[in-house]
C-alpha cells in the first residue's frame, strides 16, 4: 500500500487552499498512484479570527467535503480529508472534524478532534481551542484494502491512552492530521510519532501544516515536517519545508514482524481505555 501526504500552507482564502491542496494531490497521485491520500488538519481554512471561524464553518458536506469526495471519486482512491470545520445547527461551536472517503467517494469514517489545545506555548502565544471548537467522543476506525486505519487530530498525539485503545481495536495504522505549532513542533513532533507507533506497533503517519499565517496582526507558524512512521519507530518518509507532498510504503509483513519479534499485546497487564 501507498499513502500520499500533502502538506499545505493554508491562508484566509477557502477556494484558494483548496485549489492549492487539489494541485498537490493530482501531482502526487500521477507520480506516485497512492491508496490514500491524506490531507492536513485545516487544509481548507487557517489563520482566521474565532469570529471568522465560526461565520465561515460550512456544514456537513461543503466545499472542503466536496473537493477530497470527488477527488477520490475521480481518481478511485481513498482520501482521508485532512481536518474540516464542520458547523453544527443549534451550537456555538463547531466540530472539527476528519472525513474518509472511500474509492467510491462515499464517506466512511467521521472523525471529530478529542482533545483541545488550550495551551499558552513557549513563545508566549495564547490557544484556545475549546472556544470555538465542541470536542468529539466517538474513537473511529475504517477499512482500506484489508487495513484497519485509526483517526486522531494534533493536540490528540499527546494523549496515548487514546492510541492503546486504538491498537486494541485492532489497527495496523494510525492517521494523525496536523497543525502543529513551530514552537512545540521542532522539539516534540517527531518524538511523539514515534513513541505512538512503537508503543501501538503500527504504521503512524502524521500529516501537518507549513509555514506561517498572520491573523489580527499575530504571526502564527506550523512546523511541516509531515512523516510517516513503522511499527518499529523508523521515520520511513518525510517531507521538507514548505508546501509539497511526500509517499510512503506500508510493508503489512514488517508490521507482523515487529509484533511477533515484540509481543507487547500478550504482555500488556494493566486495562487500557
Amino acid at each position: 500500500m501507498k499513502i500520499s501526504l500533502i502538506q499545505t500552507n493554508p491562508q484566509q482564502d477557502r477556494a484558494r487552499n483548496l485549489e492549492t491542496a487539489r494541485k498537490l494531490m493530482e501531482q502526487a497521485f500521477a507520480s506516485d498512484a497512492p491508496d490514500l491520500v491524506v490531507l492536513p488538519e485545516y487544509f481548507e481554512l487557517l489563520g482566521t479570527t474565532v469570529q471568522e471561524k465560526m461565520e465561515l464553518a460550512q456544514p456537513h458536506g461543503g466545499d472542503a467535503y466536496r473537493m477530497a469526495q470527488d477527488f477520490a471519486r475521480e481518481h478511485k482512491v481513498h482520501v482521508h480529508a485532512g481536518t474540516i470545520m464542520e458547523k453544527v445547527e443549534g451550537e456555538n461551536r463547531i466540530y472539527n472534524t476528519s472525513f474518509v472517503f472511500d474509492r467510491a467517494g462515499n464517506e466512511v469514517a467521521a472523525y471529530r478532534k478529542i482533545h483541545m489545545f488550550d495551551i499558552t506555548s513557549p513563545d508566549g502565544q495564547a490557544y484556545k481551542e475549546s472556544a470555538t471548537i465542541k470536542p468529539g467522543e466517538d474513537i473511529v476506525t475504517y477499512d482500506v484494502d484489508g487495513m484497519t486505519v485509526g483517526c486522531a487530530i494534533c493536540y490528540d498525539i499527546r494523549f496515548a491512552e487514546l492510541f492503546l485503545e486504538l491498537e486494541k481495536r485492532g489497527c495496523q495504522m494510525i492517521v494523525l492530521p496536523a497543525a502543529f505549532t513551530l514552537q512545540t513542533g521542532k522539539d516534540h513532533w517527531e518524538v511523539l510519532a514515534r513513541a505512538r507507533a512503537i508503543e501501538t506497533q503500527t504504521y503512524f503517519v502524521a500529516c501537518g501544516t507549513t509555514g506561517q499565517t498572520v491573523s489580527e496582526g499575530v504571526v502564527r507558524a506550523t512546523y511541516g515536517h509531515s512523516l510517516v512512521c513503522d511499527p518499529w519507530g523508523h521515520v520511513v518518509a518525510r517531507a521538507s519545508d514548505g508546501p509539497r507532498w511526500v509517499t510512503a510504503r506500508v510493508d503489512p509483513a514488517q508490521l507482523s514482524r515487529v509484533r511477533n519479534l515484540i509481543p507487547v499485546r500478550e504482555h500488556r497487564r494493566l486495562a487500557c481505555g
